[in-house]
């Protein structure tokens, strides 16, 4: 028997589970979420699980915004936690181009409404005392930053669609999906046809492979991302105790490192410019709640600038080496709206800050399937801003490129070679 829905989602991660609970928020409640294995089993279950405010698009930074905004209700009407630890967060800037560059991040804060500081780095160091602050010439402080719990999070947004009337499957994987003369959509199912109106392609890691379905090829790469874990810190112990506050985050741009405290030690996480896509052809289906293998040498050069600007994490024990795939579009910013040529074919994919932006993510585009419009300038997000020049080459390089990067300063209009000339 097929069943049939007004809006079918692909993808069980946090920007899927985000899709659904804003559809139904926004009053379509005959949706369903369908899931090849469980919810979190792609790029969600192994994020490190930070979320911030700032972006380099105040547009994109906006609904950064809204998606933090968002967990106090989530948790509401789920009755789930999200592990919530607003801690709030440092960059530090290591030289006077970098402090130039968080003065530009502070003023464009500023203009959108929030309440970054700067600050000295003995003022950062008193919130993070693991530093050497001689390393460093000054800091950005945003007290809108923290981390949560991936799995409870997307859960949460799950369990409160459900609560508005949406429908979720799991198990279930996708095989096919055909379109009839009239516009529906019908997906082929390991459990039987189901057939819709509206297709959205949440799937994550396997974005690709859902758009091939129906002669798409997304510019979307996965990307060996690694962080590490370490054991008990006395450090960390003796700032919990002695002041009743978690570590803040900190951005160092200089060793291309994000940490925060995870438990009672610290997590360490790289964009390292020897960065290295998984998988650049083809996701294997039966990928799911798998790690990589670690390797060390490869983030060797960001973490001997991490151990000398955080001199207690070099003493400290390695619990873990977390390695894991996340998806990256070309630029770093998400894949969303309609698919131009495909009628009422939808993306909401390539979202590398998930934790960050899923909500966001969810937002414009439940307001622009059941309104016509996304309800915010999502430009920078737009699926349409990529031709079929974005082929698999041009994907591959701009996508490692911009990993490489994404702790280098950013110049306004700067033009980058990598891929150059796809199209003149």
């Amino acid at each position: 028997m097929t069943r049939s829905y007004r809006a079918v989602v692909i993808g069980g991660g946090v920007v899927g589970a985000s899709v659904l609970y804003h559809l139904a928020k926004a009053g379509w409640t005959d949706v369903l979420l369908i899931e090849r294995s469980e919810l979190t089993s792609g790029s969600s279950w192994h994020a490190a699980g930070g979320f911030h405010t700032l972006n380099g698009d105040p547009n994109v930074a906006r609904l950064q915004a809204y998606t933090v905004s968002l967990y106090e209700e989530l948790e509401r009407i789920s009755g789930q936690s999200c592990g919530l630890h607003l801690t709030g967060g440092v960059m530090m800037a290591d030289s006077p181009e970098r402090m130039d560059f968080l003065r530009l991040t502070h003023a464009r804060g500023r203009a959108l409404g929030m309440e970054t500081e700067l600050i000295t780095p003995s003022e950062a160091k008193a919130m993070f005392p693991l530093m050497n602050e001689s390393h460093f010439v000054g800091a950005l402080w945003d007290p809108v930053e923290g981390h949560l719990d991936p799995s409870g999070t997307t859960h949460a947004y799950a369990k409160a669609a459900r609560v508005l009337g949406a429908e979720i499957e799991l198990r279930n994987p996708v095989e096919d999906i055909t379109q009839t003369p009239d516009g529906t959509w019908t997906l082929h199912t390991k459990n039987g046809p189901i057939t819709c109106e509206h297709v959205v392609n949440a799937g994550g890691l396997w974005a690709r492979e859902v758009g091939r379905m129906v002669g798409l090829e997304l510019p979307v790469l996965a990307m060996e991302h690694m962080y590490l874990l370490t054991d008990t810190m006395p450090e960390v112990v003796e700032f919990n105790q002695s002041t009743g506050r978690e570590l803040v985050g900190v951005i160092d741009f200089k060793g291309e490192i994000y940490t925060r405290q995870e438990r009672q030690g610290i997590l360490l996480g790289t964009y390292e410019k020897a960065c290295k896509p998984w998988s650049p052809v083809k996701t294997p289906w039966d990928f799911g709640h798998e790690l990589l293998a670690p390797d060390l040498d490869r983030i060797a050069p960001s973490l001997e600038v991490g151990f000398r600007h955080f001199p207690a994490v070099e003493r400290a024990g390695i619990k873990q080496v977390i390695n894991g795939p996340f998806t990256f579009a070309p630029d770093g910013n998400p894949l969303v709206g309609p698919v131009p040529g495909l009628t009422n074919f939808w993306s909401a994919c390539a979202v590398m800050a998930g934790f960050s932006q899923g909500g966001g993510v969810g937002l414009v585009l439940a307001n622009w399937m059941t309104g016509g419009d996304p309800g915010h300038d999502v430009f920078g997000m737009d699926v349409a801003r990529f031709g079929e020049w974005a082929t698999l080459r041009y994907t591959n390089a701009k996508v490692r490129e911009n990993y490489s990067r994404r702790f280098s300063i950013r110049f306004p209009n700067e033009e980058l070679p990598a891929a150059r000339p796809a199209e003149t």
